[in-house]
């Protein structure tokens, strides 16, 4: 997808799911390590060709949805942080239709096949939870 502006719309209970590294025990802290990843990724931006730009570096929008106990994690610098007040999947819905309808190119990362289905029929694309966890800087 190449467009002029690009947001990346996160599913941080699917991302912190996909790693059994403790999460469950402490859901704030799980969603915190995925938020400050974010953050470096938002800092130092990321390659074009993620979307089709291989000469460009980019900066997109990034959007982290958390809901549950995870909402207690801190905002991070960079990171739009949206606590979803009911379902994170029906949030993610709306901030994805809502960054499509401001004229963004909308990128929601999850694995949730009903979610992808659900974003996808508002404009938006799906890509995979690897896909932003290759991305990860150490």
């Amino acid at each position: 997808m190449s467009v002029a502006k690009h947001a990346v719309v996160v599913d941080i209970a699917n991302v912190m799911g996909s790693v059994p590294d403790g999460w469950w025990r402490d859901r704030a802290g799980g969603a915190a390590r995925i938020l400050t990843q974010l953050s470096k990724l938002a800092e130092a931006g990321i390659s074009g060709q993620l979307f089709g730009r291989p000469d460009d570096r980019l900066f997109p929008r990034w959007i982290a949805v958390i809901e549950g106990q995870a909402k207690a994690a801190k905002d991070v610098p960079g990171i739009d942080v949206v606590r979803a007040r009911g379902e994170g999947d029906d949030t993610i819905v709306d901030e994805a239709q809502r960054l499509v309808g401001e004229g963004f190119g909308v990128s929601v990362v999850t694995r949730d096949r009903g979610l992808i289905q659900r974003v996808e029929s508002v404009g938006a694309d799906a890509r995979p939870v690897r896909w932003l966890r290759d991305m990860f800087i150490s």
